[in-house]
């Protein structure tokens, strides 16, 4: 049975339309979740397991006798952003929205096992993983901590991502490390607060927190090998100051980027020594927090060939390319390349198209088809039903 085309978009449309005006946030996706197991039960899937990971759902679809089995992921949740824009469909939560796409990426997910479901065309056992929480880097390691591997076991897995700025119809991969781990990170400085018209009388912490801020530029230009890239950003300042009244403490927080666990060890190294150091020279004291949220995204060179080979017979030549660089934005996905090998991989959205995480993002339903597609011709290439 061949699938209707022009109708599985119309249906991805409507489902893509939906999901967007019903954001949910990391570890909330009830209703999402709720309409995700319904489609698969209703494609006629082997097994829907719902809350896998808190809200993360997995469907298992079985054809012919191959003992493979490939999984294939979309993440679900939404942002705490404000949407912008008067589209019919827009949020209807205030304060959050799907300004990711991540309801692009889940109905293009549902719209290849809806296809693969009717049509067939593989040998094997696909997972369709449907997860939580990917904005907190906390989703995949759920799923995984509540068994994901053991209960729904497979061999290779491939992850699509929307990229604005690259055309509607391109798709873009690159072999090895292709997005960045993210480290988050907090200084705590303590002194003596007072008043602002007599500061030599207690050891107040924002000009030591000023300079802390620029002395951390310092480990990337100075501190790291000039061969790899690293990225440290600071992106808040808080004191317990007023407007006559000196702070006697501060937080600085922000996040650090790489693609090898030797340059964040050294990342975090570098930062304890300049807080130390610059915490002396103020007279006051520092405390340094770091986390390490999320892992380098690292792709199998031989699947990434796959995955060109499957995308070479959906997009034209032309549109076909390895990225230039990695990115050093930073996806939960990661997290499953720990366990087994896969491509994660990016479709144009449009140059057009706002920024991610930007509050008048939309996804171009344009590419809905496209990623169902890819899904489908990498389950058919992998597991080769000849």
């Amino acid at each position: 049975m061949t699938i209707d085309n022009d109708a599985l978009v119309k249906e991805m449309t409507t489902w893509r339309r939906d999901l967007h005006a019903h954001p949910e946030l990391g570890f909330e996706e009830e209703r999402t979740s709720a309409l995700v197991a319904k489609k698969l039960r209703e494609f006629g899937l082997d097994e829907v397991v719902e809350g896998v990971g808190g809200t993360g759902v997995v469907g298992t679809l079985r054809r012919g006798s191959g003992n493979r089995a490939i999984a294939l992921r979309a993440d679900m949740d939404a942002l705490r952003i404000t949407e912008q824009g008067d589209r019919a469909y827009r949020s209807q939560s205030p304060g959050v929205m799907h300004a990711c796409g991540h309801d692009g990426h889940t109905a293009m997910l549902l719209g290849a096992a809806k296809t693969l479901a009717e049509e067939g065309g593989f040998d094997g056992t696909v997972r369709f993983i449907f997860q939580p929480a990917e904005e907190w880097g906390k989703g995949a390691l759920a799923m995984l901590d509540d068994g994901l591997m053991q209960r729904f076991p497979f061999d290779e897995i491939y992850g699509i991502h929307n990229m604005p700025g690259l055309p509607i119809g391109h798709f873009e991969t690159r072999p090895g490390p292709i997005m960045s781990a993210e480290d988050n990170f907090e200084i705590v400085l303590k002194g003596v607060g007072g008043h602002a018209a007599r500061p030599h009388a207690g050891n107040e912490v924002l000009v030591a927190a000023c300079a802390l801020v620029t002395n951390l530029q310092t480990i990337v230009s100075r501190r790291l090998s000039p061969a790899d890239i690293g990225v440290v950003s600071v992106t808040e300042l808080i004191t317990d100051g007023t407007r006559n009244a000196l702070p006697g403490l501060a937080r600085i927080l922000g996040d650090a980027r790489s693609f090898r666990p030797q340059v964040s060890a050294e990342i975090e190294k570098q930062m304890r020594i300049i807080a130390e150091g610059t915490a002396i020279t103020h007279n006051v004291t520092a405390e340094v927090n770091y986390t390490r949220e999320f892992v380098p995204l690292v792709n199998d060179a031989m699947l990434v060939d796959e995955a060109f080979a499957a995308a070479g017979d959906i997009f034209t030549a032309e549109a076909v390319a390895v990225a230039a660089e990695p990115m050093t934005g930073s996806e939960d996905f990661a997290r499953f390349l720990t366990h087994v090998p896969g491509c994660f991989v990016f479709l144009g959205n449009g140059v057009d198209s706002a920024p991610l995480h930007n509050p008048i993002y939309d996804f171009n339903d344009a590419g809905l088809i496209q990623g169902a597609n890819f899904h489908v011709g990498i389950i058919r290439r992998r597991l080769s039903a000849r």
